[in-house]
């Protein structure tokens, strides 16, 4: 399988005015055919979403939103819907980063003050997100609500990059995405939207959370994507599992029949 040209731009990304990194990951070409587009969605959290921003994702008919945040994220952050809204949010309870209350990059800000503190922190960080025991329990969720329900998802945690993005890149590689359309998908965070915005927003949050005395460069580094992180995620999960479908079986439950599920439900041949 190639790559796809396509990857590489903006017109998946739709523009919202007060949610980050709103976009469609479909449409890459995958093992059995290609993924269909307006099927699977990806953003930041929406508690800041205005009513058009509202108005505009009710278009999109989104069936399951599946929320990656922690139990005290959602409270203090909670998302807004539309007023006519029906579908299902799903998520395991608990804390998905390890200090109550922090997105899984602040987490990681606790001890950086360089752009090298920061990336070394990112790695350790994209190291646990696979085997974190209730972020684990959102991703297989995730993965039935995909083998079970045909309408439109969303996926999204705090800023739609870490969580999100190794959620999204686990199903684009167990659908057969090529590895660097999953990798252009990933990195596409880095400019989706309005991205000087959203470092602007998660930087308050980190500075809050963690001091002043870090370097600017160094909130850039954890306010956006690096192909290393992604890389550091899948290289732990071989290294425990093999491979991405033994980890998908043996942590996630995707069975045989559950993969077949997604593909006919999330490509089109």
């Amino acid at each position: 399988m190639t790559s796809t040209t396509e990857a590489t731009t903006e017109a998946r990304v739709l523009e919202m005015a007060g949610i980050h990194n709103f976009r469609d990951y479909g449409g890459y070409a995958a093992r059995a055919g290609r993924l269909r587009k307006g099927m699977l969605w990806r953003s930041g959290q929406h508690s800041d979403a205005t009513v058009e921003d509202l108005a505009r994702i009710h278009t999109l008919d989104i069936a399951t939103v599946i929320d990656l945040r922690g139990d005290s994220e959602r409270r203090a952050n909670p998302c807004l819907r539309h007023a006519e809204f029906a579908g299902n949010v799903v998520f395991h309870p608990g804390e998905t980063a390890s200090a109550a209350g922090r997105a899984a990059h602040e987490e990681a800000a606790r001890d950086v003050r360089t752009p090298d503190d920061a990336r070394r922190a990112m790695r350790n960080l994209y190291q646990t997100l696979p085997f974190r025991p209730v972020l684990v329990g959102t991703y297989r969720l995730y993965m039935k609500a995909l083998a079970e329900r045909d309408g439109p998802s969303l996926l999204h945690c705090l800023a739609g990059k870490d969580r999100t993005g190794v959620a999204a890149a686990l199903v684009h590689d167990l659908l057969g995405v090529h590895g660097d359309d999953i990798m252009a998908d990933y990195l596409l965070t880095n400019t989706a939207g309005n991205a000087e915005a959203r470092i602007e927003a998660g930087a308050r949050h980190v500075r809050q959370g963690f001091g002043v005395s870090m370097d600017d460069a160094a909130v850039r580094v954890l306010m956006g994507v690096e192909a290393p992180f992604l890389e550091t995620a899948f290289a732990a999960i071989r290294e425990s599992y093999g491979n991405t479908e033994r980890y998908a079986r043996e942590v996630l439950g995707v069975t045989p029949e559950m993969l077949q599920a997604m593909e006919r439900n999330l490509v089109e041949a």
